[in-house]
């Protein structure tokens, strides 16, 4: 496999790592309350953001089951944190991949998240060589559900009331997408720019 190249330009966005200057903007939306719903680890002010950058900054490439590779959503225009996505590498025997993403309340219904994540499929099938890469969604998320959709992923499962999650019974509904499958339909379908690699 090649070496990474970084970072990953689409129409509107610059795909990087984390940089410890990225803070403020990270602070703007990992502690709001419509994001904590979704991340495994709550945040609640500037220190515990802080702390959970720290751990953003340290997921650089994928070289082993249980790698995450996280990337920064920049605006190219203005240079803006907006999200991020990141890319688990969840096994290697059977190709397996999962894809996460926080999007600044601010910035969504943009098309700034499936601008990414566009990108990241390719980064995914492409260079990583993933056979298949999975999306958790919880089933209140309607804007996840139908980016998922829009994106060509098929809904496999539907879990109803299976956890406890901050005091609340969780719907969780889980999509997927195979690498031929992003291929035929990324050729096909009205999607985003394909990344290109700076």
């Amino acid at each position: 496999m090649s070496s990474l190249s970084l970072p990953i330009l689409t129409d509107r966005l610059e795909l990087r790592t984390f940089e410890r200057c990225d803070v403020d903007s990270l602070c703007e939306y990992h502690s709001l309350p419509s994001v904590q719903r979704y991340v495994s680890t709550p945040t609640y002010d500037r220190a515990e953001v802080a702390g959970a950058l720290n751990l953003l900054r340290s997921q650089v490439n994928l070289q082993r089951p249980g790698d995450t590779l996280s990337l920064a959503m920049v605006r190219r225009g203005d240079h803006k944190l907006i999200g991020h996505v990141s890319l688990l590498w969840s096994d290697a025997t059977a190709g397996q991949g999962e894809i996460r993403f926080f999007i600044n309340p601010s910035y969504s219904g943009e098309g700034y998240t499936a601008e990414a994540i566009a990108a990241v499929f390719d980064l995914a099938f492409g260079h990583f060589r993933i056979h298949r890469v999975f999306a958790r969604s919880d089933g209140r998320n309607h804007h996840s559900i139908k980016l998922m959709q829009q994106l060509g992923l098929r809904l496999e499962a539907h879990y109803r009331e299976h956890a406890l999650f901050q005091g609340e019974w969780d719907e969780e509904l889980h999509f997927a997408i195979l690498d031929r499958e992003w291929q035929r339909s990324s050729k096909v379908k009205d999607l985003p720019m394909r990344a290109r690699v700076a």
